[in-house]
């Protein structure tokens, strides 16, 4: 296939999700290039979230208390300056998406109706339609975008690697723009592609969302930190499907309960929050509960006859597949939800990597820690994608760049997996690296990853699969999300995991090493 070269002397933002699409509003006057893999609003995690999105904006409420219970929801690793930014930058950031046209949930007074949901110390989370928030609001930011006169949309376009101009500099990404190949050059670069859901055979994230923003930089040799933490959200609606529908936490917000097929509320057996205790908490709960003769999330008395207007989203589901939850309680069981591990970054989403920054799932400041705080992602893509906007911006000289395409550092094109392999990583991924891992089942896992890797190297699925297996092994405690059955103490000190994919190809077979301060770090 031939290759077109295109000079674009502005920020290229890979990803139109809300993150990508709030970068992109906030790089004005610069012309923006933006990669919408799909239809803008459809097949992004944003566009898919239901619970809302978390902000101190009531009375009772500070931007403080948003931030400790963000630190102690993340068990130990939360970087707090990147918890006080985001949780200070929340209000501000709700009424800003709220004036753009986003119809949050108002009472009879103007103030935002809010809900409590896990690990929350108040009711903080706004919502939009019960459990619309994350379409509505992309829905008005992508409206916002659209009428931008500074923004460009390639729609379907999906970045495939990034171009350097040496080791540490990015300049650019090849690009599959409706089926063509092309150069795509930039004096920054910002990658805001999302997470990696669709590597687990039991996600309620997009299936096309495979973590290859974070692979595309650790290829190109940016820093990769806290890969092993996956958040499972605890109720998936466990039908089969793929995707799995999702039952918002906002459910049990509201006083739905968790019950075994005996009717007993098994979350308190766990923790005096039952419902509302951290999600790993009760993610493991409910896992052990389905293993056990299913685990169900009852409605019946908490929400009731309101179901239809109250959870608009959950209730089609469920009446979909033949059931009523006003009625039935509703079979649930984890699912791949959110990554906090992501490409390295600090609170301006610079990387690594000489212009090329990171922002929202694909990224990670630290902010979520080893388990992030309910409603906190939607937040976390509008307000930094804001922030990282302006610093991707602020010393740009659009004018001045004059990318030297000969000598230009080129991606290999990564092989994609055909759909039965695919398949097999996936249910591997979700039994060996879900809800409860050990030694045997990560090293079977890397063991499959090994085989595929000789018929598809430099997949971007097998690259991220092998960054959150091999990490996942070589930490030898449990934390947050991360729970090792063969390992469930957790550390006093808690550290974070900062490596390089040059660092985990070297360790290959030394699973002690990835232990040790070179590879993890305070």
């Amino acid at each position: 296939m031939a290759t077109e070269i295109h000079i674009h002397h502005g920020p290229l933002v890979i990803g139109a999700g809300l993150a990508g699409l709030s970068v992109a509003l906030n790089t004005a006057p610069h012309a923006t290039l933006v990669l919408a893999p799909v239809a803008l609003g459809v097949a992004c995690s944003s566009a898919w979230a239901q619970g809302g999105i978390a902000a101190a904006l009531s009375p009772e409420d500070t931007p403080k208390d948003h931030e400790t219970d963000t630190i102690n929801a993340g068990a130990g690793i939360v970087d707090e300056l990147a918890a006080k930014t985001l949780t200070e930058m929340g209000p501000g950031t709700v009424h800003k998406l709220n004036a753009m046209g986003a119809p949050f949930d108002h009472k009879a007074d103007g103030s935002f109706v809010l809900n409590r949901e896990a690990a929350h110390g108040l009711a903080r989370v706004a919502r939009v339609g019960g459990d619309l928030a994350g379409k509505a609001i992309l829905e008005a930011v992508v409206n916002t975008a659209l009428a931008a006169p500074h923004i460009e949309i390639w729609e379907p376009a999906f970045a495939l690697g990034l171009i350097r101009s040496d080791d540490e500099t990015v300049i650019g990404a090849v690009v599959d723009y409706g089926g063509r190949r092309v150069e795509v050059y930039a004096p920054v670069v910002i990658m805001a592609s999302g997470g990696s859901g669709g590597l687990f055979a039991v996600t309620t994230n997009p299936a096309n969302l495979r973590g290859e923003g974070m692979a595309m930089a650790a290829l190109a040799g940016a820093v990769i930190a806290d890969p092993e933490f996956v958040q499972f959200h605890p109720t998936a609606l466990k039908f089969g499907l793929d995707p799995a529908p999702l039952a918002t936490e906002a459910l049990r917000g509201e006083g739905a309960t968790l019950i075994d097929k005996t009717g007993h509320r098994f979350v308190f057996d766990d923790h005096p929050d039952g419902e509302l205790a951290p999600r790993d908490i009760v993610a493991r709960a409910v896992h052990k509960a389905d293993l056990n003769g299913g685990a169900f999330l009852d409605a019946r008395e908490a929400i009731g006859e309101h179901f239809p207007a109250e959870f608009p989203t959950v209730f089609a589901s469920c009446m979909a597949q033949g059931l009523d939850p006003r009625v039935q309680p509703m079979p649930v069981a984890p699912a791949a939800h959110y990554h906090m591990g992501g490409i390295r970054t600090d609170i301006d989403g610079r990387t690594s990597l000489k212009n090329l920054f990171a922002v929202g799932e694909c990224a990670s400041t630290g902010v979520h820690g080893a388990n992030r705080l309910a409603s906190n992602s939607l937040l976390e893509a509008a307000a930094f994608g804001e922030r990282i906007g302006i610093a991707a911006t602020t010393d740009l000289h659009p004018a001045a760049f004059a990318p030297d395409t000969e000598t230009a550092i080129r991606p290999l094109l990564p092989p994609v997996l055909a759909p039965a392999d695919l398949q097999a990583l996936r249910n591997e991924m979700s039994h060996q690296a879900g809800v409860v891992r050990d030694e045997a089942g990560l090293t079977a896992l890397l063991g499959l990853v090994d085989r595929l890797d000789l018929r598809y190297p430099g997949a971007l699925a097998l690259v991220n699969a092998r960054l959150i297996a091999t990490c996942a092994l070589h930490r030898r405690e449990s934390r947050g999300s991360h729970y090792r059955s063969d390992y469930p103490q957790t550390d006093v000190e808690g550290r974070r995991t900062y490596i390089t994919w040059a660092e985990v190809q070297n360790r290959a077979g030394e699973p002690t090493e990835c232990s040790s301060q070179a590879c993890l770090t305070s």
